[in-house]
């Protein structure tokens, strides 16, 4: 079973290798799709599920990224692999908007995200997509692409602070009412 790599690992922090064509004859593609939708059940942390995964966040530095939202909630995210991605297009217009990473569990931050992107990819069958996307997808799809470059969203983010300190504030503000 694939499991998070920690922090520190060289995948996380390198440019991942394109999918070769070989790479979606040969069993490769569907054993790293196979192993991210088995690493991403894993994550539950403080009631929050996972919604996407990298290549990179199992030690496999390859240009993938999984979105599969685990959650039982009735507007779940689409489910989204996508192999080899670019965005063609990206909004003027963006928001700072507040971030977690399965690869960074002890930390939440804010990160500036274009609102709007338009990605191409192949799906795990080796046909080429176009997928457009606002609000929360495209953060997710822009926060998964920075993955496939070796940029966590620490390295982006404008603020930062450890879970624990944020939970701490939020049970003192909650007792004090």
């Amino acid at each position: 079973m694939a499991k998070l790599v920690p922090e520190n690992h060289p995948a996380l922090h390198a440019i991942a290798e394109e999918i070769t064509r070989e790479e979606f004859s040969d069993g490769t593609v569907a054993k790293i799709v196979k192993d991210l939708r088995s690493a991403i059940k894993t994550y539950k942390v403080d009631g929050y599920t996972a919604v996407a995964i990298a290549a990179p966040q199992i030690g496999v530095s390859k240009r993938l990224f999984l979105i599969e939202d685990q959650s039982k909630a009735a507007d779940r995210l689409p489910t989204i692999i996508a192999i080899n991605p670019r965005f063609t297009k990206f909004s003027k217009k963006t928001h700072v908007v507040g971030e977690g990473c399965l690869s960074v569990p002890d930390y939440y931050g804010v990160v500036r995200r274009h609102t709007n992107v338009t990605l191409e990819a192949l799906d795990e069958h080796g046909k080429r997509f176009t997928r457009g996307a606002g609000g929360l997808l495209a953060q997710i799809m822009q926060h998964e692409y920075d993955h496939l470059d070796g940029i966590l969203f620490t390295d982006r983010a404008e603020e930062l602070w450890h879970k624990d300190k944020t939970l701490r504030s939020a049970r003192r503000e909650a007792e004090q009412m």
